[in-house]
C-alpha cells in the first residue's frame, strides 16, 4: 500500500498510525499548491479531491479522507482501535469530533484569516479542546494505549502549538506522551518536523 501526505496535514496521523502498526507501506509527499507528487506525479490522477490523505491499497482501491483512512487502518491493525462493543464507534465518534469540529475550527489560521478571526478561532478550538482533557482519566483517550483518535487528536495539538492556541494542561501532557513513541519520533523525522 502507498501513503500519499504532506508534512504537517492532517495525513500526519494516517502516516504515525501505519508506523505504529509497523505496516509496510510506501509512502510520497504531495505538494498541495501543485498537486504534484515528490516524484513529480499529477495527485489528482490518485485522487480528484487533490488533498491527502490518500491511501492506495494493494488492491489498488484507493481510500481518501481521513476518518475513512483512520478506521480502515483501526480495522486492520485491532491494536489501534478499541475493543468491546461500542469501541469501533467510540473511537469513529472521536475522529468525527476531531475532523468536524477542531480541525475545521483552524481554517482562518492555515487561509490568513484575519487577526479576529484567528483570535475567534483561538478561543473555539481551547474550547474544543477541553472536551477531551476534561475526559481524559488514562495515559490516552480510550486507555493505557493510543488509538488512531489520539494520533488525529495529536496532529490538532501540533498545530495549536504552531498557531499558539492555549491547550488545557492533560492534554499538553498526551501531546508529550505521543511525541515521545518512537514511532512517532520515526515518523516526525521522516516528514521534516524534527
Amino acid at each position: 500500500m502507498k501513503l500519499y501526505y504532506s508534512p504537517l496535514a492532517c495525513s500526519l496521523a494516517d502516516h504515525i498510525a501505519l508506523e505504529e502498526a509497523g505496516a509496510a507501506f510506501e509512502r510520497e509527499t504531495v505538494n498541495l499548491k501543485t498537486k504534484r507528487t515528490g516524484s513529480g506525479d499529477d495527485f489528482t490522477t490518485v485522487t480528484r479531491k487533490g488533498y491527502v490523505p490518500a491511501l492506495v491499497l494493494d488492491s489498488g482501491e484507493t481510500l481518501t479522507e481521513n476518518v475513512a483512512v483512520l478506521d480502515w487502518i483501526a480495522a486492520q491493525y485491532p491494536a489501534l482501535g478499541v475493543e468491546g462493543p461500542m469501541g469501533r464507534t467510540r473511537v469513529l465518534e472521536a475522529l468525527t469530533y476531531v475532523s468536524t469540529e477542531i480541525h475545521r475550527s483552524f481554517k482562518p489560521m492555515w487561509h490568513q484569516g484575519s487577526d479576529a478571526e484567528m483570535a475567534k478561532a483561538r478561543t473555539t478550538i481551547t474550547a474544543q479542546l477541553d472536551l477531551f482533557a476534561n475526559g481524559l482519566k488514562t495515559d490516552y483517550l480510550f486507555g493505557e494505549k493510543p488509538s488512531v483518535a489520539d494520533f488525529y487528536l495529536f496532529v490538532m495539538l501540533l498545530w495549536a502549538a504552531r498557531f499558539q492556541v492555549p491547550v488545557p494542561a492533560p492534554l499538553e501532557a498526551l501531546r508529550a506522551r505521543i511525541a515521545a513513541r518512537p514511532a512517532v519520533r520515526i515518523t516526525m523525522k521522516r516528514e521534516g518536523l524534527v
